[in-house]
């Protein structure tokens, strides 16, 4: 019996869910991005203030705080665990598979929108993103909300839903920040030039910006009331500014990033595009683009240009294109059904493997959450003693301990990574102390990074200290207190 788009909607969804939320009750949160997020939630919940991020009892100015609001959602409802703190990002996956299935079907059809949705949603980098807790998944739904909404309203009769975008914007911007309102009009903006259609700007409800700084100012107007120029030299300038003028990790930032990175996100069904360049290159013809066409190209086209301009690349920031993709993907693929459903078929149970054999064995014991380290010392630790670390500060060990952990530092290395307010030492806020000043009167533990043994040997005494445990990329030490 044929199943109704109804049944064919609701399965849709709750395949989905189900694929981003398997196994996340195994998968611990990693350093070095997941656990900025869940212990600057955390300490916001224990706090009671759901305006101000803080990590480590220091004001935070990472991100905004529409994340956050989920974390600490998901952490009041079912406890801090790591099925919690990957929930939303699960439930985001659905919403933006969904906005893909009835954009598409707009655009062209049912079956259009089906395999648009089924191309996304099974997508590498899309199911990742989906069990991971960052911020992407739901700017990707806020984001491309506002260029779903202008297309609607621009290609329709009923203009309201301009106001729409307006809302979606203001929702992007208190996700991520600036760029949710910047890059969307940047896109309106070449779609609008390259159909010369600049009457169209006079029916896009300008009275909206009031809706837009409406919804933004109930959070960042109390910021800038409760902070003030510290909030905009560290929010604007470092983490905004300088991300798009000066490249957080230099060594990525290469001309062919993205491309390369392209055929990763989008697999297994980035095998089309060069398909589909050489059905192009035997035509001796560029492909014409309609009007539909016209909009998810420079959609696509604009998010990888934008990004691969900016100086600081992450893997996540073009995930925005993977909608007008699927969309142009399913397009490609519509008389070629057979062939999509067994790379569906293939892929999906693939997805599944790749969650219990790999995602959960290879975060949980291969060095990338150190949740072992933090639940010996939570085991060991006793009023009175010290936690320090050595090496990259692993916000994961006081994220499941409850122990405050100190980065050890020469004093010279601890004048140099201070926050400064204009460089990316403005994410150094951890709690240091001075080797030299390491008290004697306490015991303390110390959890050594494998790249870091060198330090060890250089600035501790080796016979002073026991070891503990080793763990994946990681040693424990203790060093008893001197009896007086």
């Amino acid at each position: 019996m044929e199943k109704s788009e109804g049944q064919k909607v609701l399965l849709l969804a709750a395949a989905a869910l189900i694929l981003y939320w398997l196994g996340n009750w195994m998968i611990p949160v990693t350093d070095p991005v997941e656990t900025n997020y869940t212990q600057t939630a955390k300490e916001m919940l224990a706090a009671g203030d759901f305006i101000s991020p803080r990590i480590f009892g220091n004001y935070w100015y990472d991100k905004p705080v529409f994340f956050y609001w989920e974390l600490i959602a998901a952490f009041g409802l079912f406890g801090v665990n790591d099925f919690a703190a990957r929930m939303f990002p699960g439930i985001f996956g659905v919403i933006g598979v969904g906005m893909t299935y009835f954009f598409a079907r707009r655009l062209y059809d049912a079956k259009t929108g089906l395999w648009s949705a089924l191309i996304l949603g099974t997508s590498f980098g899309y199911w990742l993103i989906a069990k991971t807790v960052i911020t992407d998944l739901t700017l990707f739904v806020f984001f491309n909300a506002v260029l779903v909404f202008f297309y609607l309203a621009y290609t329709g009769t009923n203009k309201n839903l301009y106001y729409l975008c307006y809302a979606a914007a203001a929702l992007a911007v208190l996700t991520k920040g600036p760029i949710g309102i910047l890059l969307p009009g940047f896109i309106v903006t070449i779609y609008l030039l390259l159909r010369r259609d600049f009457a169209a700007v006079k029916e896009m409800k300008p009275l909206g910006f009031l809706l837009f700084f409406g919804v933004t100012l109930l959070w960042y107007g109390p910021m800038i009331a409760l902070h003030g120029q510290d909030f905009i030299d560290n929010f604007l300038g470092v983490h905004n500014i300088l991300r798009a003028t000066q490249s957080e990790h230099p060594m990525w930032d290469v001309w062919w990033y993205y491309s390369a990175l392209f055929f990763f996100v989008l697999f297994p069904w980035s095998f089309t595009l060069p398909w589909a360049a050489w059905r192009w290159f035997k035509a001796r013809r560029l492909p014409k683009f309609d009007e539909k066409e016209l909009f998810l190209v420079v959609w696509a086209v604009a998010v990888y240009g934008f990004y691969q301009m900016m100086a600081t690349k992450y893997t996540t920031y073009t995930l925005p294109a993977s909608l007008p993709i699927a969309v142009l993907t399913a397009r490609f693929l519509m008389n070629r059904l057979t062939l999509a459903r067994r790379v569906l078929a293939v892929w999906s149970a693939a997805l599944v493997l790749l969650t219990f054999f790999v995602a959960v064995p290879v975060v949980t014991y291969g060095g990338y959450s150190c949740w072992d380290v933090a639940a010996t010392l939570r085991e060991r630790v006793l009023p009175g003693d010290l936690v320090v670390n050595c090496g990259d500060y692993k916000v994961s060990i006081p994220y499941y301990s409850d122990l405050p952990v100190y980065q050890a530092e020469t004093a010279e290395n601890i004048a140099q990574k201070r926050p400064d307010g204009k460089s990316w030492n403005a994410k150094n806020v951890m709690p240091f102390i001075d080797i030299a000043d390491l008290p004697a009167d306490r015991r303390i533990y110390l959890v050594v990074q494998s790249r870091f043994y060198s330090r060890f040997d250089q600035f501790f005494r080796k016979d002073e200290w026991q070891k503990l445990g080793e763990f994946p990329n990681h040693r424990l030490y203790v060093r008893e207190a001197e009896e007086k």
